[in-house]
């Protein structure tokens, strides 16, 4: 599966190994991403740092499922197997919407989505594909539809974050848990 051999969680540090069963009861299994990157602990640690700082804030006007909609759509552009499906599950859960990841992974343009929720990602995918063309006009098409300076940077924010992800995912060949696939899609299995 991965270039690179995943360590085994009982080799971890207790931070990293507490983290990642926390993952697991909430979700039912280790998502590969939580494996594949703590080969490198400092990394992982930043990593992950990063990534609640963005994706869990309680700050600011997008909801979860607008940061999963971001997420994928841009992994889509940047070819990312991995994040396209695992964040897709997410984005569905969140939305309530079994359809909704294939359809702005594929074009978000046509996706069931609201007009706000396109104008993030269009903006999002300008700076996924043309970061160098960003200039005013692309601030204010977006402050009609309630986002504020701060929540703009938040989509820069998380389109950039993911891009370093997807490239990490891409090229060590992480491959998504078979369970993602399923998630959001069909009702979730009591126990």
């Amino acid at each position: 599966m991965n270039r690179y051999p995943m360590p085994e969680l009982k080799d971890l540090p207790e931070d990293m190994r507490q983290r990642i069963l926390e993952v697991q009861e909430k979700s039912g299994f280790v998502p590969n991403v939580f494996l594949a990157l703590a080969r490198r602990p400092a990394e992982w640690r930043a990593f992950f740092a990063y990534h609640d700082a963005l994706m869990l804030k309680e700050t600011g006007s997008l909801t979860k499922g607008e940061r999963e909609m971001i997420v994928t759509t841009t992994s889509a552009a940047n070819h990312c197997l991995y994040c396209v499906v695992a964040h897709g599950a997410i984005l569905r859960i969140y939305e309530k919407k079994p359809l909704v990841a294939d359809q702005v992974a594929v074009n978000h343009r046509k996706a069931d989505i609201t007009p706000r929720q396109r104008a993030m990602l269009d903006f999002a995918m300008k700076v996924c594909l043309r970061s160098h063309e960003i200039e005013e006009s692309d601030f204010e098409a977006l402050h009609p539809h309630g986002f504020d300076d701060e929540d703009i940077w938040d989509i820069a924010a998380i389109t950039a974050f993911f891009g370093l992800s997807n490239r990490m995912a891409s090229f060590s060949n992480m491959l998504p848990n078979p369970e993602f696939y399923l998630m959001g899609r069909v009702p979730r299995e009591k126990k």
